[in-house]
């Protein structure tokens, strides 16, 4: 199928709806007393609670124990192998508020939105997958109050290697639009198969899962006929301004990575647009810091695409170097020399200099650059 089509891309919706709160999830060992007070915390703010025990053989025993555990509580237990009838009964008694906790199966895990059960408690959660795990903790969460997940396993088990990073992987990504990463772990953990071939085991672990996919692509469209062009190696700016992104603007670490794995791939105009359009609603007015490292990335590729390999600021000098200069290159740089009266040195490293006054500011750093290199740009075009 990608053979014929190409990679597809991916859109992923990661804003939030109105008055949502990222689910709490906690990973530890089983307490009861813990439970206890998860539950008491929960009936106290008129919530409801789903407590999952993914066996039929002694559910009902742990429904009485829940029961002795919160005697307020009102604790019913449902799964699977009940009639229709009755598991339908008991639905719909906590959809109504009629029961407080539900001792269940992973019968809850998709279809259901009760929006006041906001506490969910997992028991045995290392013997679930990481998807599975995600569904689970989706069905809490559901309304403008805050909600818990508690992952929690046998006191003093040792969890395989496996089983440990499913469940850091929920505690980690709990921010809205975390799903796509979620599966992408899940996928590194299990592992993927060879998709271009007959093997079941792929190296995709090994190289990490976007690297993977750029090399896919690259295979198809090699296989496929098309040229391939060498990749260009990426141009080196070192300059004395602020261009990051502040963790008081995107505080998740990981979001703050894809942010600026995604800012390195601008290549045009429409994409930095896209980019800040994008920032500015998620996570409000876009700092100068933030714009700085917009214009950076597209500096780089258009500094590129001229051959030059690296920016520096000197002081209040702007250098631009290339590694070797073509003849069509150097009448291209004699017109901007003397439009801009720049200096030009040659030798084994070739050096454009804007003078003194290049640097002023930020603002007035990142204009020369472009203005420059545009130049640039446009004779050789000529």
């Amino acid at each position: 199928h990608m053979s014929m089509i190409g990679i597809r891309d991916i859109s992923v919706i990661s804003t939030p709806p109105r008055d949502r709160y990222p689910v709490r999830t906690y990973v530890m060992e089983h307490n009861d007393s813990v439970i206890q007070d998860a539950i008491v915390r929960e009936l106290s703010r008129g919530g409801q609670v789903y407590y999952l025990y993914n066996r039929v053989e002694g559910i009902s025993s742990l429904a009485n124990k829940i029961s002795k555990m919160v005697p307020s509580a009102r604790v019913e237990y449902a799964h699977g192998q009940m009639k229709e009838g009755e598991l339908e009964k008991i639905m719909l008694a906590v959809s109504k508020g009629k029961i407080d906790v539900l001792v269940c199966t992973t019968i809850i895990e998709t279809g259901l939105d009760i929006p006041n059960v906001n506490t969910i408690l997992i028991e045995n959660a290392d013997y679930l997958g990481l998807s599975q795990l995600y569904q689970l903790r989706g069905r809490v969460g559901r309304s403008d109050k805050m909600a818990y997940a508690y992952l929690m396993y046998q006191k003093d088990k040792v969890l395989d290697d496996a089983a440990q990073k499913r469940l850091i992987a929920l505690r980690d990504f709990t921010e809205f639009g975390s799903g796509f990463k979620i599966a992408l772990r899940d996928l590194e953990i299990r592992g993927a198969g060879n998709v271009l071939g007959a093997e079941q085991h792929g190296h995709m672990d090994q190289v990490g899962y976007e690297l993977y996919c750029d090399m896919l692509e690259e295979e198809v469209r090699r296989r496929n006929g098309e040229v391939i062009e060498e990749e260009k190696a990426e141009v080196q700016v070192d300059l004395q301004i602020d261009a990051y992104l502040p963790k008081t603007y995107v505080s998740g670490e990981q979001t703050r990575m894809d942010l600026y794995r995604r800012i390195a791939k601008i290549s045009s105009r429409e994409e930095y647009n896209d980019v800040a359009d994008e920032l500015c609603d998620r996570f409000g007015d876009t700092p100068s810091c933030v714009l700085n490292l917009l214009e950076v990335a597209l500096v780089k590729n258009t500094a590129g695409k001229v051959g030059i390999t690296e920016i520096r600021q000197m002081g209040e000098n702007l250098n631009f170097y290339w590694r070797e200069i073509s003849p069509d290159l150097m009448k291209a740089l004699s017109q901007v020399i003397a439009e801009y009266k720049l200096l030009f040195s040659a030798g084994n490293k070739p050096c454009l200099t804007f003078r003194k006054g290049a640097a002023q500011d930020a603002d007035r750093l990142l204009s020369n650059i472009k203005i420059v290199l545009q130049r640039i740009f446009e004779l050789r075009l000529d």
